[in-house]
């Protein structure tokens, strides 16, 4: 079997799909390895790297993809890659279904069998395929990090001859794999924390951490089956501002980690939130990518705001480029291992697979996945 790893088209984009360890568990499996030439200069891979874990280096990269039988990459492709794959090909990467129903009905018509990453499902056995949790993970670490350097005090409590100094106080809202990274960074680096999170299930995990759960009386409450926030009311929103309001203006750091999958993201920090908040703070806006947690934080910048720093920047994980590639390839090479037939050396493709029904979004020359087929079906109708 042919596996082909093209480099990334968007320049701002560091992380790189495979590193040359993953090629050479994919070697191993029997597999033949192509990556595109200068995969991994941005991560200091040069590709005599690749070549000596076992992969070929191409300068085709429209002819590696019309003659791969998988395709591995990170961000989803461009409308000239689809159409250069062959039928039947597998390809697996982050495609953004939700938001981009156009890109998988290119990939339908070309005949491609199409893993979407974002949609590994959260159970046991796929754990070591979830290449969200594994990248949110660093985007915690990250968000600390870039809080910590904006902020005009230290974290740690200091005793000195001058006086001792108060530790910071950040609180994190969203107690997913982000937030719980976020409170270990912070911990770590000798915060007071706070965190607050819709689903009371995840009280003993930040009390095991050392931080204060926040708790709000929001009634009925809890997590989907993949493990996620259900969506708020706005009478539960409005509820839970309230409270927020009060923790954001005794903060020196506010980190917001708060996503529902497939929908934008809640807005939990208001502008009158923010101008509550004490001059020289900080607010990491985590879920900006997907609409933002914060009214006022802005996709890609640093905005003051009465003296707050609000900080929208994305790609958090690609801050950190190289650990970032090295889990996201330990991902696709898990992925691919799991599924990988030892006689015949190949992926083996079964629609029927638990994990498969979850991610598998196109196959046989359709939109396969029920959910995202009737999205597509609901878009492509004419408004009356």
């Amino acid at each position: 079997m042919r596996i082909f790893v093209p480099t990334e088209l968007d320049q701002t984009e560091r992380r790189v799909a495979v590193v040359p360890a993953t090629v050479a568990r994919l070697v191993k499996l029997g597999a033949e390895v192509e990556v595109e030439t200068g995969l991994g200069k941005s991560i200091f891979f040069s590709d005599a790297d690749y070549q000596g874990s076992g992969a070929k280096v191409s300068t085709d990269r429209k002819a590696s993809l019309g003659a791969a039988d998988l395709v591995l990459r990170l961000r989803k492709p461009a409308a000239e890659d689809v159409a250069a794959l062959k039928r039947g090909a597998i390809h697996v990467s982050y495609l953004d279904p939700f938001n981009d129903t156009a890109l998988l009905q290119k990939l339908a018509a070309s005949g491609a069998s199409a893993i979407c990453m974002e949609m590994i499902p959260r159970s046991t056995i796929a754990q070591k395929m979830d290449s969200l949790s594994s990248q949110a993970n660093l985007g915690g670490y990250v968000a600390v990090i870039l809080g910590a350097e904006r902020l005009h005090r230290i974290f740690p409590m200091m005793s000195t001859p001058s006086g001792t100094i108060a530790p910071a106080k950040v609180f994190i809202i969203g107690v997913g794999v982000a937030g719980l990274q976020a409170i270990a960074t912070a911990k770590r680096l000798g915060a007071v924390v706070e965190a607050f999170d819709t689903r009371p299930v995840v009280e003993e995990q930040v009390k095991s951490l050392g931080a204060k759960f926040v708790k709000v009386d929001l009634g009925e409450t809890g997590q989907t089956a993949q493990g996620y926030a259900k969506e708020l009311t706005p009478e539960q929103l409005e509820k839970q501002r309230q409270v927020m309001a009060e923790r954001c203006a005794q903060a020196d750091l506010v980190i917001t980690t708060a996503q529902v999958f497939g929908r934008k993201a809640p807005v939990i920090v208001t502008r009158a939130m923010v101008d509550g908040m004490k001059p020289g703070s900080v607010v990491v806006d985590m879920a900006v990518e997907s609409g933002g947690n914060v009214e006022c934080s802005k996709l890609g910048e640093e905005v003051l705001i009465n003296d707050v720093r609000i900080i929208g920047l994305a790609n958090l994980p690609g801050r950190v480029p190289r650990v970032a590639s090295e889990m996201y390839s330990n991902n696709l090479g898990n992925l691919v291992d799991h599924f990988w037939d030892r006689e015949a050396k190949t992926f083996k493709l079964d629609p029927a697979n638990d994990i498969l029904q979850s991610c598998l979004v196109t196959h046989g020359g359709a939109v396969s996945h029920e959910g995202l087929r009737k999205l597509v079906e609901s878009k492509s109708k004419p408004s009356s």
